[in-house]
Parts: structure tokens; sequence; C-alpha cells
């Protein structure tokens, strides 16, 4: 029987669900179509396609990770906040796989609505990283070794990438430490306070 109240919304809620129970590239006009009840076509009058669709699922990836990022490092600064958000981003990696997996990909440089709202995980991690002295200069740089790494265990993890014994909570908690003292002697670092005496110092 065909699902009453189908919206551009809501079937952009049920491709996330979908992504998330059977994996990204699961996500099809025709397997979405079945989930609500609906023929394929029928899905043209709330989306247009399946590329706008899947953008439409790494939207809300993007968003949801953004929040809980930022819920994650509010109120913490330096490195509890890095170690907040850090798990954060594993425990949306693991309970929103699909939508994960659908935010990994950059949007186009013409997509103004997506950059926008792509940028704002981005700024997160920012604001983090400026309790560290890392400025605008030197952030992006930062963010991207600090998200290499994050997704990189990530990725492994869902893949079954790690199969001696050793516990995995402790092999990430011990990668977040080693971006901590990273992060704590980042050259940018030396433009926060005491910079003058350390540069002082190296002369």
């Amino acid at each position: 029987m065909p699902r009453a109240g189908l919206s551009p919304r809501v079937v952009a809620e049920e491709a996330a669900r979908l992504c998330d129970e059977e994996g990204f590239d699961a996500l099809t006009l025709s397997s979405l179509a079945k989930r609500v009840g609906v023929a394929a076509p029928s899905l043209y009058k709330h989306v247009d396609g399946l590329a706008a669709l899947r953008r439409e699922v790494a939207l809300m990836g993007m968003a949801e990770l953004a929040e809980v990022l930022r819920e994650a490092a509010v109120g913490r600064s330096g490195a509890p906040a890095l170690r907040a958000a850090a798990d954060a981003y594993r425990g949306y990696a693991r309970a929103r796989p699909g939508r994960y997996a659908a935010l990994q990909h950059a949007p186009g440089a013409d997509d103004a609505e997506a950059q926008r709202v792509a940028a704002a995980p981005v700024s997160v991690l920012a604001a983090v990283l400026r309790g560290f002295g890392i400025g605008d200069d030197q952030a992006v740089h930062a963010i991207r070794a600090l998200r290499s790494a994050l997704h990189g265990f990530v990725h492994l993890e869902a893949n079954g990438g790690f199969r001696l014994p050793e516990d995995l909570d402790e092999s990430y908690r011990l990668l977040v430490e080693g971006f901590v003292r990273a992060f704590e002697s980042w050259p940018a670092a030396r433009h926060g306070p005491g910079a003058a005496e350390a540069e002082e110092s190296d002369r």
C-alpha cells in the first residue's frame, strides 16, 4: 500500500535510514520506492533523481555531524575538546554509517548550499584547534591531518580491518592522544601566548 504523507523531507529521511541499514551504495530509486510503497517514477515528485537524493543524504549527514561535534566540544577547550569531538566523530560514524559514507565526498564548487553545510563541521574543528593556538593560517592543514586519521580508523574498524585482539577503544584513545601532543606543539601554536619567549630561546 502506498505510503501517505510523502514529502521531499520524508523521502530524504527514508533514504538516509536505508543507507544506514543497508549501505550508501544500496540506495537506488527502486530500493527507496519499494521501502516507501510507491512506484519509482512517483519519487520524482519529491526528488530530482538519484544524484539529488544522494546529495540530500550527504547534506543531512554533514549537518548532523556538525551538531554532534558542537555538542561534544561545547564548554571545553584544548585537549578535552579534542578528545570529546573525536569520540563524537567515531560515535556518529558508528551510529549512522550510511550518512557518514555519504558525506565523504566534497560538494561541487557551484553548489553553494552544500558548501555552506559542509563548512559547519569544519568550523567546529577549527574552533577546537584555536584552543591549541592554531590559527586560520594552519587550521586547514591540521584539520586535514586529523580528519584523515580519524576517518581512516573508523573506516577500517567498520570494514573489519583490525583483526588483532588488542582493544580498539585503547587504540583510538592513543591515536587521539597523539594528536593532542601534535597540536600542542603545532608550528602555528607558537604564535599564541608565550610565543615571544619561545622564539627568543631558539636564537
